[in-house]
């Protein structure tokens, strides 16, 4: 299977870049079955760095609930990979949550380096042009049997974050490949979960972005004092 179908883009480094793609909101499927889901949310007063230190910060079932109050269930806590305030790349999280009517599910993410995604040269190139400012990355498992590789990573799907600075707060490029694991993607991962999950991330992060500058900023996260409005 080649790497362009999963991520239903020519060539994955193109999500680097600030131009429209095909498929900026919606879902794809490959010769497989296998799913893309597409989605961009726009953060009014965030920033890609704001995003980014929330990874390290939140901690609890209420956090998360913060997060979407619909359907975030249960945070079962960072593995000991995690330091608040400081790093969350190649830690583990585990979940319980809900899409919509689509009763709730486990879920595990492990957090990767964007560079196991991205061409390492065209992601730092993309950081100097000011093309992201941020970028999450990880590997997404689901159920109480999550399927692993041999280096410990869910081999149910992958997740993408992107973020881009505006002169409004910043742009999020979402992506979710979805239904690695399963035999017949197409009969066991309907379209209602991709679509789910596209209204899901949207909402979430509609919601973030609306205390998001607070808590950033209230936390003195990045030793960063908030901007007076007056």
């Amino acid at each position: 299977m080649t790497k362009h179908k999963i991520w239903a883009v020519d060539d994955i480094n193109h999500l680097l870049l600030p131009d429209p793609l095909h498929v900026e909101m919606g879902i794809e499927r490959d010769e497989n079955g296998i799913m893309t889901v597409a989605v961009r949310t726009d953060l009014q007063g965030c920033k890609g760095r704001m995003v980014e230190w929330w990874f390290t910060f939140f901690e609890t079932t209420q956090h998360i609930r913060w997060w979407h109050p619909h359907d975030h269930v249960e945070h079962h806590g960072w593995d000991d990979k995690w330091v608040k305030g400081q790093s969350y790349i190649g830690a583990s999280i585990h979940a319980v949550e809900s899409l919509g009517d689509i009763p709730p599910v486990a879920a595990k993410l492990k957090f990767r380096e964007p560079s196991d995604f991205f061409e390492q040269e065209k992601l730092h190139q993309a950081i100097e042009n000011q093309y992201i400012s941020s970028a999450v990355c990880a590997s997404i498992g689901f159920g109480d049997d999550i399927q692993m590789d041999t280096h410990g990573f869910p081999i149910d799907g992958k997740m993408v974050h992107l973020t881009r600075d505006t002169d409004f707060g910043c742009v999020l490029r979402s992506r979710f490949v979805l239904g690695a694991s399963l035999e017949n993607p197409l009969e066991q991962l309907p379209d209602a979960v991709g679509l789910g999950l596209m209204r899901h991330c949207y909402n979430e992060f509609t919601y973030l972005s609306r205390f998001l500058p607070s808590l950033y900023y209230g936390e003195h996260a990045n030793d960063e004092k908030a901007p007076l409005p007056w």
